[in-house]
């Protein structure tokens, strides 16, 4: 059957280009605007705070908990029945687009104003959400606040977390005026769905609307600590130095041959998108690095080898180089399935609206697979411009794109939202 009710694409991407304004930067490199909305920044405050209103202007009941996480509650039929949750995230890396995380919840929040639109109720309750620090870009913990709603990760443990500059994040929450009182740990909904760029090639390359996506890879990030002995770099025998910075250089090029090899299949991915030497002077041996190693596959036997194999390389570079490497393992999560129910729905809707989809598993992790371990959840995807390029200022999805996830996550929300088994 035809669906009978759309959002207003048009205004769906207005939202998306008003709020990439807020933390709007001009990228030196290319010259294009980007978004730098790091979490808990003031930058971060105040585009909190334009949701917020958005949320409130949209006629919702919003409330925020203790770790800034924001919903937006629109009144059912059956009050008393769990909601629907549709969400994402709002902070950004540091050299965002306008894209990621914030259409999950501007295509939420724009069901809803077309649902007001159209007068349309629903059974169960309609939540819009924006969690807190899903990118990890400032502390260092990706998802952490629809982790700590899901009791993943403990309240206080949260709190404690500090970003490079020491400051923590209840301090953050506060300067910001987002430390909420309502009870961290969520209520489970009845499903919870969100709508989010690609963020890579794989749909566009293949002419794809929309990807039904299956679930999203594991994930381990570690932060290394690389001791050795800083000293004059024209004085130094090569043979009498400590240098912390052959030890990153080794384990970064370690990470490239494990991918190369192929011993650990074709999918996984490695990173090393940290590297930072100490004194950081052109004439001195670095003598202390800190750096960041990141691995991911569909595979969790395959990512836990991967990672074994890392661990005794760390131990045979500090024999060899004559330095210490201790490692904190900063974010470890599982390849989480998403639900076939959902999955089957927005295959479903794609095919109601005619749209040309893929079956895809998410590369990047989201508030979806926290989400995931309690309620039915799963993922939409809309494809991206420029190879589906993310995490940089040319990140671009059009509004045709932007608005087919929309209407498919309108769809999938209505025949979650219009039950009432499971209540």
């Amino acid at each position: 059957m035809k669906p009978t009710l759309s959002i207003d694409g048009p205004r769906l991407y207005a939202s998306l280009q008003a709020l990439g304004e807020i933390g709007a930067y001009e990228d030196p490199y290319s010259g294009l605007r980007g978004v730098c909305r790091l979490a808990f920044s003031a930058a971060d405050g105040a585009g909190r705070r334009h949701v917020v209103a958005e949320m409130r202007a949209a006629g919702l009941e919003v409330t925020v908990d203790r770790i800034g996480n924001a919903f937006g509650r629109r009144r059912g039929t059956n009050d008393a029945l769990r909601p629907v949750m549709m969400g994402s995230h709002i902070d950004s890396v540091a050299t965002a687009g306008r894209f990621d995380g914030c259409l999950g919840v501007l295509a939420g929040l724009e069901v809803v104003r077309s649902l007001n639109d159209a007068k349309r109720e629903t059974l169960r309750p309609v939540v819009v959400a924006f969690f807190s620090e899903e990118e990890g870009a400032r502390f260092s913990t990706d998802m952490l606040g629809s982790a700590v709603a899901t009791g993943r990760i403990p309240l206080e443990r949260a709190y404690a977390l500090r970003d490079p500059a020491g400051r923590s994040v209840k301090e953050e929450l506060d300067a910001i005026g987002f430390r909420g009182d309502a009870d961290e740990r969520l209520t489970p909904p009845h499903a919870y769905l969100e709508c989010h760029v690609e963020q890579g090639p794989v749909l566009r390359a293949a002419n794809c609307d929309i990807g039904v996506v299956l679930g999203v890879q594991a994930i381990c990030w570690h932060e290394l600590l690389i001791i050795g002995k800083s000293a004059h770099a024209g004085t130094t025998p090569m043979s009498l130095r400590a240098d912390a910075g052959v030890a990153a250089a080794r384990i970064n090029v370690r990470l490239r041959e494990m991918v190369a090899s192929g011993r650990f299949g074709a999918e996984l991915r490695a990173t090393m998108g940290v590297i930072a030497p100490h004194p950081g002077l052109v004439n001195v041996v670095p003598g202390r690095v800190v750096a960041s190693v990141d691995i991911r596959n569909p595979d969790d036997g395959v990512l836990e080898r991967a990672e074994s194999e890392l661990l005794l390389f760390y131990e045979e570079v500090a024999r060899e180089e004559k330095v210490t490497i201790t490692h904190r393992q900063t974010a470890r999560t599982p390849f989480v399935p998403f639900a076939d129910t959902v999955r089957a729905r927005v295959d479903a809707a794609a095919e109601a609206r005619g749209l040309w989809r893929q079956a895809i598993v998410s590369g990047a992790g989201h508030d979806a697979q926290e989400m995931a371990r309690v309620c039915t959840a799963g993922m939409i995807f809309v494809p991206g411009e420029y190879d589906g390029i993310s995490h940089n200022p040319r990140e671009l999805s059009t509004p045709e794109q932007c608005a087919n996830g929309g209407n498919v996550l309108l769809d999938v929300l209505l025949s979650f939202a219009d039950e009432a088994e499971g209540a």
